[in-house]
Order: C-alpha cells, then structure tokens, then sequence
C-alpha cells in the first residue's frame, strides 16, 4: 500500500460535494478505497458564491473519505463547470524543424501552442487544449504525428476555457482545506472518461451530464472532443417544479423524484407490472398502486394522495423535455448531427430522473442509455450511481487512463511554476506515443 500512488479526486457540484481516493498499484489498477458525498454549500451553478461555506463543506468531504481510505492527502484532481464554461475549435499550422528529418515532439508542442493563442477575454483562461486530428502534409485524420517524415505541420485542436476568477475562487476553497490542486478538468471531460466506451467515441457519441443546476453537452467524434457546452438548466428545476406543484419543500419534492425514478428501474418487471395492471383495470387496485405513498417517504407534510402519473406527465416530463430541446439545439449548432449515431449517454444525478431515457429518444431521435461507470475496481458499490460519473472520471484522469488523443493538459495559470509546466508539456507529449 505504502509503494502504490494515491490519486485523489473532488467533484465540486451545486448539489453535492463527492471526494473520491484511489491507489494504483503497479499494473496500473486503480483501486477505489475512500468514498464520500455531503450536500454542496457555497455553490451555485457550479461556482462558488460563499467562500466559508464552500471550505466547510469540501473539509467535511475530504476527511469523511480520508477516514474510509485510512490515507491522509495532500493533492487532488478537481472538478470545474456551470455556464462559466466555453469551448472553441482552433487550427495551426508550423513547418517542421528538420524538413528532411522526423516529426519531433518539439514540432507537436510548438503546432499545440500555436493552435492555443487564439484571442481571449482578459477575464477568461484556457483549461484543456484537445488535439482532434494532426495532418501532415496534406495527409489528414493522423492521431500521433511523432516518427514521420513531412514538411507541414497541421492540427485541429479543441480548446475549452473558462472564467480565471471562478476557477481562481474554486482553488482557493481547496487550497485553504490544505489541499494543492494538481489540475482543474471540465466536468463533463471527467464525466466522459468514466462512462463512455472507446467504440462510443470513435463512431460519434453526446455526452449529457445533467447535474444539478446546471447540463454538460460533450460530442465526440472520431474518438476525441469535438464539441463541448453548458446549459444553466438541471436537475434541480425539476425539483424546484415539484415542490411548486405539489407545494411542498424542495427537500420533499427530492424525495418524491428519487422514490419515482427507483420504482421504474427494471423494465422487466415493469412490463409484468403492466399486464397485471391491465387485468384489474376495473378494481379498485389500480388506483391505489397509481397513488405515491407519502408516509413511506417519511415527508412530514400533510398533503393529499399524489397521482404518479400526474407528477409525471404533468411535472417532470415537460422540463426533461425542456433540456432535451436544449441539448437538440447545442448538437445542431456544432455542426455534427450527422456524424453521433452512438447517439446519447446520459449520467450525472439528473439521470436517475423517472423517464429521463424515453425523453431523451422522443424529442432527440437518438439511441440513448445511463452511463455506467467503468475501470475502477474496489469500493465500485459505493459509487454504483451515474451521480458520480465526474468523481470517477477525475481518477481515471489522474491514473493516467485517457486514450491517445484525450490528452492530459494542465491549467497553465500563474500559479504554476515554470518547472512544473514543462514538466507538465513533456506529460503531455507522452500521452501520444504507444
């Protein structure tokens, strides 16, 4: 245990705070051994609003997962997301330092940093450069230029930014725990490396992580990035029309959504559920069975019999059909509508919504499934829940499984040392090479 490497991962969400810690031994299994997830405080949208708020909350996370793990840390992976969170796509071209000789990993970093000087707002910053494709004197859809011969260097690039003084105040609330942060990865980056197949990415695939107040739009084509956003509408609207509907606490209106999602979760035996529904159409029975029962949720307040088809028709359809049409209009402006037939995958909390995947298909028109979280090992009953896809992905991040093309990329901030930067561009290189 004292030899492997420990990676540490903190989801920082608007809903819930999830700190994950792993080891990863020497055959690169990475080990899930702390688990923990607290109510999110000081965040809203993804950001911090309160400073002391956020600290106490990500302090409870952390030594709750400490005290599983048995393991003190000191540095971690963090999460980053909400509306703050832009993308472009960006092209460069560089000759080649020895014409007549290989391709460097010089070129490559040099045709990297030209494709990431694209203009930015003084308040905005670069956190991850995703090289697309390389081409190599004409040659197109090469994936690791490094070892051939050629004269021009081209590459298409995604580059994700966001706002320095959010990403600035999310540091500082870990920091402040006694935590360095080693990188801040977009969510839905994170999200994607835990629940999508490699087939997925290399056939065209959207990512949608609805968390809570906030939805992460990834499109993957041709096996890396090539589209990302961020829709201001979550989960917790959905919530929020409940509690408004059936006028009740929000705490409630969670309870009565989670009960609703779990009671649907074997279609199977829903089918059966159907037919013998079906046959007692005319007693009594039916009714009961369509009717929420409050007092098994432990709610406290005294309201009337609830219809579940009411709630879930008349409440929750029409705003997962609100972010499904939000979703419909980010693929359409990517411009690559035609190229997903993966169609969606959908994970963070908000997937564990009642109809969330019939939803999905009927406004969309796509294939769709829950993301499940894949290659960790351990403690993976802890995390059995599409909620901690971001969480995951951030130690699968840190473990260094992203494929080729996926790409480790640091916040280049100035609070990095020049050492650590190069340091940091050399990893980077290598994350090509076989």
């Amino acid at each position: 245990m004292a030899k492997d490497k420990v990676i540490c991962g903190i989801d920082v969400g608007s809903s819930k705070i999830a700190t994950l810690i792993a080891s990863v031994d020497d055959t690169d299994r990475i080990n899930l051994i702390g688990v923990s997830s607290v109510g999110s405080k000081g965040v809203r949208k993804n950001q911090v609003v309160d400073i002391e708020e956020t600290i106490d909350a990500i302090t409870e996370s952390i030594e709750a997962a400490e005290r599983m793990a048995g393991y003190s840390i000191s540095q971690s992976y963090v999460s980053v997301g909400g509306p703050q969170i832009e993308s472009i796509n960006s092209h460069a071209v560089v000759a080649v330092a020895q014409p007549e000789g290989e391709i460097k990993e010089g070129d490559v970093l040099r045709v990297n940093d030209a494709a990431k000087a694209v203009p930015l707002a003084a308040s905005r910053e670069v956190l991850h450069v995703i090289p697309r494709t390389f081409t190599v004197d004409g040659q197109e859809g090469i994936r690791d230029p490094i070892g051939m011969t050629g004269v021009r260097l081209e590459t298409q690039t995604h580059i994700i930014t966001g706002s320095s003084t959010s990403m600035r105040n999310l540091v500082k609330c870990v920091q402040e725990v006694g935590i360095d942060v080693l990188e801040l990865v977009f969510d839905g980056v994170a999200s994607s490396l835990a629940v999508l197949t490699d087939t997925e990415k290399e056939l065209g695939v959207v990512l949608v992580d609805i968390g809570g107040e906030a939805t992460d739009v990834v499109i993957f084509v041709d096996g890396s990035v090539a589209y990302s956003a961020v829709i201001p509408i979550g989960a917790r609207h959905i919530t929020s029309d409940m509690a408004v509907g059936l006028r009740v606490s929000l705490e409630s209106a969670e309870k009565i959504k989670l009960s609703l999602g779990k009671s649907l979760k074997t279609p199977a035996v829903s089918e059966e559920d159907k037919e013998e529904s079906l046959k007692i159409s005319n007693s009594g029975k039916k009714k009961e069975e369509e009717m929420l029962d409050i007092k098994s949720l432990g709610i406290e307040e005294d309201i009337q019999k609830i219809s579940r088809k009411a709630v879930i028709d008349g409440i929750i359809r029409p705003r997962l059909q609100e972010i499904f049409k939000y979703v419909g209009k980010e693929i359409k402006k990517s411009g690559f509508g035609t190229q997903i037939p993966s169609g969606l995958v959908i994970c963070g909390g908000g997937a564990q919504t009642v109809g969330v995947l019939d939803q999905a298909k009927y406004v969309l028109g796509f294939p769709a499934r829950i993301g499940k979280i894949e290659g960790l090992s351990g403690l993976i009953d802890e995390i059995d829940s599409p909620s901690f896809a971001a969480a995951a992905g951030l130690i699968l991040y840190g473990g260094g499984q992203t494929p080729k093309g996926e790409l480790h990329i640091p916040v280049l901030s100035g609070n990095l040392p020049i050492k650590g930067v190069i340091q940091k561009a050399v990893s980077l290189v290598k994350s090509f090479l076989p």
